[in-house]
């Protein structure tokens, strides 16, 4: 079982920053990848930023430069730090972790796991 809790996120004006965090639970889990999604209604859930195990990183044009995702070091944790925050950038923010868990048979399966999604909301 993957359990993801996320926090941060809420209201901020224009120009200020929000970070939000996920943490990531489970026994024996080996993550590949942690990563931010969003999304507004009635539009399609867009990538936001990626983090590999490599430590490699990418980001959706719309927020290079403003956006820097990191993780800790026991890579069970992905911040998503925003700053220069715009109007657009407001949305459902939802962590996505991708890896191998153990099977009670033995063995491992890849899993794809999703949080709940926080909301952050950028003011004019």
């Amino acid at each position: 079982q993957v359990q993801l809790e996320e926090s941060g996120g809420g209201l901020v004006q224009a120009g200020g920053s929000l970070e939000l965090s996920c943490a990531a639970s489970g026994s024996g889990l080996r993550i590949v990848a942690m990563g931010w999604y969003r999304q507004e209604p009635g539009m399609q859930r867009e990538v936001v930023a990626v983090i590999n195990n490599g430590g490699g990183t990418s980001y959706a044009d719309s927020v290079k430069g403003r956006f820097t995702i990191t993780r800790d070091s026991g890579w069970d944790t992905v911040y998503l730090q925003m700053n220069s925050l715009k109007p657009e950038d407001t949305a459902v923010y939802v962590c996505n972790v991708r890896g191998m868990k153990p099977r009670y048979s033995g063995g491992f399966e890849a899993f794809d796991s999703w949080g709940q999604g926080t909301q952050v909301t950028v003011s004019s």
